[in-house]
């Protein structure tokens, strides 16, 4: 039986391990290795790849898929596992994220429908970056998963920008930090694309600037800027109302 597994790349549960996922990209020269690394692909595409994560509640599983090249980790959640899943602990597949190179994703929709991934290149080790990263990957058992964006700050003008992150009441008077101390080393940013929050009772709540400020004026407490989908944020912006897009789904690229 091992034997036919070998040949078909056939893998058995409880066999695949986060090794197998971060060699997906890499040469292989052994018959056997392309043909596990195939099955692995496989499987991450059939939506049959889920980390879990076990608490005193139940277990919470996220599903893992791949976009564009990229391996993306999406929330914890509470839902049914897909016949035949494949498992990996949680807590092994958060550790290959390197704070250097974290990278999250926001999907936006509206009008019942997805209308583009927003990627946000994220500060490295910096609290509202960690804090971010809990929230698109529900860590700590909340998420930004369907949360509203709030409202468009000056729109139109120069240094616009759209409030989002409400994971408690959504609709803006919630968002406590899950973190308790989130001073920090950040960058300052006047450019279209930073990412910034505020230190105060509801700093969960991130800000997406879509225009430059003017005269060199520039945002404090910049996190992340988004490196591809920005032109999604602008076309939300520009939406009837901005109460009515939604962050579909999120979560984390896993470098590989």
């Amino acid at each position: 039986m091992n034997k036919v597994q070998e040949i078909t790349g056939e893998i058995p549960q409880k066999q695949l391990t986060i090794e197998d996922l971060r060699r997906m990209s890499e040469p292989v020269k052994r018959l056997v290795e392309a043909g596990r690394m195939l099955a692995v692909k496989r499987l991450v595409e059939a939506g049959r790849v889920l980390a879990v994560q076990e608490d005193q509640d139940g277990r919470r599983s996220a599903r893992i898929t791949l976009k564009d090249g990229q391996l993306c980790l999406h929330p914890l959640l509470r839902q049914p596992s897909p016949d035949h899943a494949h498992t990996l602990q949680e807590s092994e597949v958060v550790g290959v994220l390197e704070p250097s190179r974290t990278v999250a994703f926001l999907d936006l929709g509206w009008a019942g429908s997805t209308r583009g991934r927003v990627t946000i290149r994220l500060t490295p080790d910096t609290p509202l970056a960690r804090q971010f990263v809990l929230l698109c990957t529900g860590q700590r058992g909340h998420t930004y998963r369907n949360t509203k964006l709030l409202r468009v700050v000056k729109k139109g003008q120069l240094g616009e920008w759209v409030v989002g992150g409400d994971y408690e009441s959504n609709d803006g008077e919630g968002g406590a930090p899950l973190l308790a101390d989130l001073q920090g080393q950040y960058q300052r940013s006047g450019r279209a694309g930073a990412v910034w929050s505020w230190w105060d009772h509801r700093s969960a709540q991130f800000n997406i600037t879509t225009r430059d400020r003017q005269g060199g004026h520039q945002w404090p407490c910049v996190f992340g800027d988004v490196v591809s989908g920005l032109d999604v944020v602008m076309a939300a912006v520009n939406h009837s109302d901005i109460t009515e897009v939604t962050v579909v789904d999120c979560g984390v690229v896993l470098p590989l």
